[in-house]
């Protein structure tokens, strides 16, 4: 009876996931506890900071709620932070927690909406590049006004109806079946597979262009990402003294960034430059003109209220009338009482979509309270500090980038901004020189950190969301996708903040 209710245990903790991968977790907490007891707190939560890293990287064999969360549960206990940190973090970072349960969930109301605009706009533009330009761009444009995190669910849910058309057709369920019931990826004929491969390709790219452009835009602008507002306060500026401010930098990284989007594509580098397949684009337009010509006056009537409710969300966010979450919860109610959406189970799958990466976040913020407490980018901070003139800037545009590529963009910036600002107050810089940090701080905190999926809240939910396994989007693939951009932008950055601040 024990051995069966032993191996009953083994077998539930494999679950899904390939047996090695588990094997591994495991053997990454008894490792902590080794080097805790050979060297010391600081290498431990290194150590664990790299591992939370490497579950994020096998998302697609294993949600990382589990091996991320198992690893902020032994941090607590070896002490290397506590439940009050982890809470503390947790308050700090509710306004993106809200956004996440609410604001993300409401784009699921917008859905047909959204569906409707992008298909028009994808079947009449034919040339990928542009295209492609013109994701980059409104996603920039978006971004610098909206939620980074906000675009990118747009951006994700457009991606995933996209997807969901094709898919039916291509696996012969009709035209008649609901958009929110085939992301599930089924099995395909041989016919639609070489379409179906160039098609997912065809979409990575297109997600990983807006991915790109909420970076670019949202660092524009003091609403563009929540650091940025905080930057602000600390400053002292208002919406049109931070983006002349920031200007000179991001505008700089914002033309880089565009000519980078279009040589990608032209040259087909690093896994862009898929065209629509001729196949795929005739399903889709065959599907937009039938679901039009059947589309019957309360399905018009759904339209016409998502389309004003969408209206509202934007002036909301761009006149920022309240927390971003409770826009999204404002939204959530306008959409669902005027089209008749009141069934209780009807209203959960929205929150389907944005409730695991919710709780991925709060794992998350429980590796940065092992960051915050073990002080692990102090060093990095005091050593910053020691240059001067350009280096100085220099040095903490490379430091912020750098450890927010690792870490979480919110964080880093928090740190850095308040270290400077006691600087200043201290008297160790001078007004001009506290500005031009905070700067640097900004854009070394949003450029740079487009490396991996770690550094920004946005990439991190594209990774973990229901289309990335549908369109073969792993951890591996969005590193390279993001390469060129991380490079070109990374040193335009670098330069602008040296030489044109």
């Amino acid at each position: 009876m024990q051995t069966s209710f032993a191996t009953a245990v083994v077998r539930n903790f494999l679950g899904h996931s390939p047996a090695w991968y588990k094997l591994v977790v495991v053997l990454c907490l008894l490792l902590n506890v080794l080097v805790l007891f050979t060297a010391g707190t600081t290498a431990t939560s290194w150590l664990v900071v790299a591992e939370f890293i490497g579950a994020l990287a096998m998302a697609l064999k294993c949600y990382p709620l589990q091996p991320g969360g198992l690893l902020a549960i032994q941090a607590i206990l070896l002490n290397l932070t506590d439940v009050r940190s982890v809470y503390n973090e947790v308050l700090n970072g509710l306004p993106v927690i809200l956004l996440m349960v609410f604001m993300v969930s409401a784009i699921y109301f917008l859905r047909e909406l959204l569906l409707v605009m992008f298909t028009h706009l994808l079947l009449k533009v034919h040339r990928h590049w542009v295209l492609s330009l013109l994701f980059c761009l409104l996603s920039a444009l978006l971004s610098a006004f909206l939620d980074a995190l906000t675009v990118i669910a747009v951006v994700s849910t457009v991606t995933l109806g996209f997807y969901a058309v094709y898919h039916k057709v291509a696996s012969g369920k009709g035209h008649d079946e609901p958009l929110h019931d085939l992301t599930a990826d089924h099995a395909v004929p041989v016919l639609h597979h070489q379409d179906l491969n160039a098609f997912r390709g065809f979409l990575r790219g297109l997600v990983m262009h807006a991915a790109i452009g909420s970076a670019l835009g949202g660092v524009t602008t003091q609403v563009g990402e929540p650091q940025n507002l905080l930057i602000a306060k600390q400053a002292g500026w208002n919406f049109t003294q931070f983006f002349v401010g920031v200007a000179p930098v991001s505008l700089s990284v914002l033309a880089v960034g565009i000519a980078t989007c279009v040589l990608v594509e032209r040259l087909r580098w690093f896994g862009y430059g898929q065209e629509l397949p001729e196949r795929v684009r005739q399903v889709l337009t065959d599907y937009a003109a039938i679901h039009a010509a059947r589309r019957t006056p309360r399905e018009r009537a759904s339209l016409a209220v998502q389309a004003t409710v969408a209206l509202i969300m934007v002036l909301a966010l761009g006149f920022h009338w309240a927390e971003v979450g409770l826009i999204g919860m404002l939204i959530i109610v306008l959409a669902t009482a005027f089209t008749g959406v009141t069934d209780e189970q009807r209203l959960g799958q929205a929150f389907q979509v944005s409730l695991p990466f919710t709780a991925l976040l709060v794992v998350f913020f429980g590796i940065v309270a092992v960051i915050h407490d073990q002080h692990l980018f102090e060093p990095v901070i005091q050593s910053a500090l020691s240059f001067t003139g350009r280096a100085q800037l220099g040095m903490f545009y490379a430091a912020t980038g750098v450890l927010s590529a690792v870490s979480d963009n919110v964080f880093v910036a928090t740190i850095y901004i308040s270290e400077i600002k006691a600087a200043l107050l201290e008297g160790s810089i001078t007004q001009p020189q506290f500005e031009q940090l905070a700067v640097a701080i900004n854009v070394g905190t949003n450029i740079p950190s487009v490396a991996t999926p770690n550094g920004q809240a946005a990439f991190l939910f594209l990774l973990t969301s229901a289309l990335a396994p549908l369109i073969r989007l792993s951890y591996g693939r969005m590193l390279w996708m993001a390469l060129p951009y991380t490079i070109v932008l990374s040193v335009t950055g670098l330069l602008a903040t040296m030489y044109l601040l």
